[in-house]
């Protein structure tokens, strides 16, 4: 069973990209596959109600198709840390539903996706961190770093934080997201010698990227 948490080393990293891609690999490979993006903030409303675009590429990339709401058990307006966006929406943020969600998606699929907010220190309520919903769901996490001036710094003080957690860091896929970076081959060097788990792939930057497309990169460790 594929099943498994994608953090980043920060908001921007490219954490949706990377998940989408990871569906379209595991599809491809014959796995039946869908996402999840528990909490999403930064909704827009339409006739069906909240929806987030993270959230909503994360649908597409799936097979079969979840219902939206068990996509995205908390959809929050405003474009601001969950914590603050749940706050003005007057939704108090609990793993029950999350769970509940989760239950529905690995009835219908080999392998679950799950994508969290942000950073991996990016609290999801209150009195809720992602490692509470790593444990609750008991998954292990893949780690999206985003290749940017900064990112060696940002990627080692995320896998230790992982680990320092009691979450199990299996792997981590590189992003693109600044073409502009000097050094872009150095720096994917240097952090393939001191992350402590496997790479699984690194998704070039595309002005208008496929998923499908970029999922040819990736190599997921049976």
């Amino acid at each position: 069973m594929h099943r498994f948490f994608v953090t980043g080393t920060d908001t921007g990293a490219g954490k949706s990209l990377a998940s989408a891609a990871l569906l379209h690999a595991l599809r491809a490979n014959g796995r039946s596959a869908i996402g999840m993006k528990p909490v999403a903030s930064g909704c827009e409303a339409t006739p069906d109600g909240l929806r987030n675009e993270d959230a909503l590429l994360l649908q597409a990339a799936s097979d079969p198709t979840p219902a939206y709401a068990d996509v995205n058990p908390f959809a929050l307006l405003q474009p601001l840390a969950p914590e603050l966006a749940a706050a003005d929406d007057g939704v108090d943020i609990s793993l029950a539903p999350i769970k509940d969600a989760y239950a529905r998606l690995c009835a219908r699929a080999e392998a679950v996706v799950v994508e969290g907010v942000g950073g991996w220190a990016a609290p999801l309520s209150a009195t809720l961190d992602q490692i509470d919903l790593v444990r609750a769901l008991d998954l292990p996490v893949v780690l999206v770093v985003g290749l940017r001036l900064g990112c060696i710094n940002h990627a080692r003080l995320t896998a230790r934080a992982i680990e320092a957690d009691g979450a199990r860091l299996i792997g981590w896929i590189a992003s693109e997201v600044d073409p502009g970076m000097a050094r872009i081959d150095d720096n994917f060097r240097m952090l393939h010698e001191r992350l402590p788990a496997p790479c699984w792939g690194r998704l070039p930057h595309r002005p208008r990227p496929d998923p499908a497309e970029l999922a040819a990169g990736l190599r997921i460790p049976a």
